[in-house]
């Protein structure tokens, strides 16, 4: 997966925004205004996910291409390589996981609309 695949891939999500509000050399992709995925674009070879916390252990345990989040909240989020030996369907399964668990956090009148986005 590149940089390209990546951001089609996010922006398919119900009520998914992008931009830059770090500065140009760094893509954030939103759900309602809250982050789910942060990609360099400078190196774009990972991003980081929100994670549930025991599964980011078990994450990074599991597969050498997952640490803690670069300049993040290590124990929500991972940087995750795309250089590696995981597959598509892997690093899509880590970005459904981020979207959805930043979906859950969001208020429930919010989680209804975009249900009703779908």
């Amino acid at each position: 997966m590149n940089v390209e695949e990546l951001r089609d891939y996010c922006l398919q999500k119900t009520g998914t925004t992008e931009g830059l509000p770090f500065g140009e050399e760094t893509l954030v992709f939103k759900v309602a205004e809250k982050i789910f995925l942060l990609i360099g674009l400078t190196e774009g070879n990972r991003f980081n996910v929100k994670c549930d916390p025991e599964l980011a252990i078990e994450l990074r345990e599991r597969y050498p291409e997952v640490i803690p989040g670069y300049h993040m909240n290590k124990k929500l989020w991972n940087t995750v390589y795309m250089d590696g030996s995981l597959t598509r369907r892997q690093l899509c399964e880590m970005i459904d996981h981020s979207y959805q668990q930043v979906v859950k956090s969001l208020p429930k009148k919010i989680q209804a609309e975009l249900s009703d986005l779908i």
